[in-house]
C-alpha cells in the first residue's frame, strides 16, 4: 500500500502553560513502525475549558504536521471525552472555542479520513501527557 494511503494511528497527550507554549507528544503508528513526535503549539489556555482548549490546539499541530509528512488518513485516539464529543457534533462549543473548532475541522478536512477516538487504553495517552506537562514544567520553572 502507498504510504499516503496507509493509516497512520496516533495516540496523542499534550499540556500548555499559561505563557502560551504548549506541546503535544505523538506516538504514530504506521504499520509495524512507530514515530514518537514532539510538536510544539501555541495556545493559551483558558481554565474554564478546563484542557479542552489545550486538546484543540494539540490536535490541530499534529493534523498539520502529518499533513506536511504526506499522511493522509489518520484516526486520533485522545483521552478528552470532551474533544470527542465536540467533534462527533453532539453539542454545541464554548464561544471561546468557536473559532480552535473550524480551525481544527478544517486542518481535519484536508485529509482523506480522520477520526477522532476516545483512546480505549487511556494509558497511553495520559504517559504522553505526563512527558509533556513535565517539559511544560520545566520551561515554566527556566
Amino acid at each position: 500500500m502507498h504510504m499516503r494511503e496507509t493509516l497512520a494511528e496516533v495516540t496523542l497527550g499534550c499540556a500548555a502553560a499559561s505563557e502560551e507554549a504548549g506541546i503535544a507528544y505523538a506516538r504514530v503508528q504506521i504499520g509495524q513502525r512507530e514515530h514518537l513526535l514532539r510538536i510544539p503549539f501555541a495556545c493559551r489556555p483558558l481554565p474554564a475549558l478546563h484542557g479542552r482548549d489545550v486538546a484543540y490546539a494539540a490536535v490541530e499541530a499534529v493534523a498539520a504536521r502529518l499533513l506536511r509528512r504526506g499522511i493522509r488518513r489518520v484516526v486520533f485516539q485522545v483521552a478528552e471525552p470532551e474533544l470527542v464529543a465536540d467533534l462527533a457534533g453532539r453539542r454545541n462549543v464554548p464561544a471561546p472555542l468557536s473559532v480552535p473548532y473550524v480551525t481544527l475541522r478544517c486542518r481535519l478536512n484536508r485529509f482523506t479520513a480522520a477520526h477522532i477516538v476516545l483512546a480505549e487504553d487511556e494509558r497511553g495517552c495520559r504517559d504522553l501527557e505526563a512527558r509533556a506537562r513535565a517539559e511544560v514544567s520545566l520551561d515554566i520553572a527556566a
